[in-house]
């Protein structure tokens, strides 16, 4: 009886397996995360070395954005019938092999063949959409929480690489940076995604992280998971309220984030800011960001989610504001405070609260679906500040509309019905 006792609490002591996978896919997510961000740290090389214009870079970037949109909901239906772990093995080493080829790019059109073509469609796959449904597999009670680590992951991955590139760029050249993380993503993070993560707790006969309280209570763990709204087909969501306003919100979210990260830099070296400093504060924008993101899912999954992204995008939006209220020398560093700590903030809690509210079976569609119209309006703004800046050789026209979108979205969340059709508040009991 002794050692039974004694066996049990070593077995609620042990940890949960589900961290291990949100370990390895943190990483694979800091990796292709310090592939996009990094991006705009090279465009002041790329745009001396192959004598081309900033709105020409900003148009590469923005096909690689639309090939990113476009491949969201691809890769999450994929994610849907065969299981996030195939999925993510094939983006990661695709996207492996796209960063080498940027790297001996000689041209811009090396540059739209493996960033805009084969990096950006790989990248869908290494990143949020085919994660969401396999941590919703993995985990219930503690899913914001999960969710927000592994979106840390992007943020880590921003503050790190960025400025890391920027010093091997310094001591080398862009080409030796981008081959450092070709390595990185080829032999470090797919194994990482090959031997760890698993498709379903089932599969090594497990249960979800707090699927045991919520049988307890309910005795039918369907009762936790689905709502009032939960879907049988992905384009039934398309006829509730609530897939409009997440979708409107996150086109925000998409203009806003793709202009910094193709923009920022340019447009502190224009401010008279040498790149390395301008990367040391879009490395603090993603420290403060880290801490937002760790903030928010210690308490996500005890607030509503609507609530957080209110706030988020506001938040956001002031930090804009200071781009045009402040000189650029201290004006930047100001950003990176306010905005950093609601940057990657609004993915966790967009894809949880779609989850929640739409259930899990087709989460991966339904977070791809988001994704790909983020992805394709942060593709049309980025080229839409790559143009103003050509024609008025300022960005403060892009700064106030970034303000202005951003305040609508934090008004579209708020007016999200939460508490009558997510899952948390209002579950509801499933025969099938």
């Amino acid at each position: 009886m002794k050692y039974e006792k004694n066996n049990n609490a070593f077995s609620r002591r042990e940890l949960f397996y589900g961290w291990y996978i949100v370990a390895a896919i943190f990483f694979m997510i800091f990796v292709s995360a310090g592939f996009r961000q990094s991006y705009g740290l090279f465009v002041p090389s790329w745009i001396k070395d192959f004598d081309i214009s900033v709105s020409m870079i900003s148009f590469v970037s923005a096909s690689g954005w639309v090939i990113n949109g476009i491949a969201q909901p691809i890769v999450g239906r994929l994610s849907d019938q065969y299981g996030a772990k195939i999925v993510m093995s094939w983006s990661v080493l695709i996207l492996g092999l796209s960063t080498l080829g940027m790297a001996l790019s000689t041209g811009i059109w090396g540059l739209i063949f493996f960033y805009g073509l084969f990096g950006s469609f790989a990248v869908a796959g290494a990143q949020f959409t085919p994660v969401t449904p396999l941590i919703s597999r993995w985990f219930v009670q503690k899913r914001g929480m999960a969710l927000s680590l592994l979106t840390s992951g992007g943020s880590a991955g921003a503050m790190l690489i960025v400025p890391f590139s920027a010093f091997l760029m310094a001591m080398t050249n862009w080409r030796w940076s981008l081959a450092a993380l070709a390595a990185a993503i080829l032999l470090l993070a797919m194994p990482l995604i090959l031997i760890v993560v698993k498709n379903d707790p089932k599969h090594i006969g497990s249960a979800p992280d707090g699927e045991k309280d919520v049988v307890s209570k309910n005795k039918d763990l369907r009762v936790a998971q689905e709502g009032p709204l939960t879907v049988s087909r992905w384009q039934q969501s398309y006829r509730t309220a609530p897939m409009w306003q997440l979708t409107m919100s996150y086109i925000v979210c998409g203009v806003t984030t793709a202009i910094i990260s193709v923009h920022f830099v340019q447009f502190a070296k224009t401010e008279g800011i040498d790149e390395t400093s301008s990367a040391v504060a879009f490395g603090l924008l993603s420290l403060m960001n880290l801490v937002g993101v760790l903030g928010l899912g210690f308490i996500s999954d005890k607030i509503k989610r609507k609530n957080a992204l209110t706030v988020i995008y506001a938040f956001r939006g002031i930090g804009f504001l200071s781009l045009l209220l402040f000189p650029s020398s201290y004006g930047i560093w100001i950003f990176s405070v306010i905005a950093g700590g609601s940057w990657l903030a609004s993915v966790p809690q967009t894809s949880a609260l779609a989850a929640e509210v739409y259930g899990i079976r087709h989460a991966g569609t339904i977070t791809g679906m988001l994704s790909m119209v983020h992805m394709l309006a942060g593709a049309l703004a980025v080229a839409a500040a790559g143009i103003n800046f050509d024609i008025s050789g300022s960005y403060n026209l892009t700064w106030l509309t970034s303000f202005l979108l951003l305040i609508g979205a934090s008004l579209i969340s708020f007016s999200v019905n939460e508490k009558f059709y997510s899952s948390r508040f209002n579950p509801v009991i499933s025969h099938t």
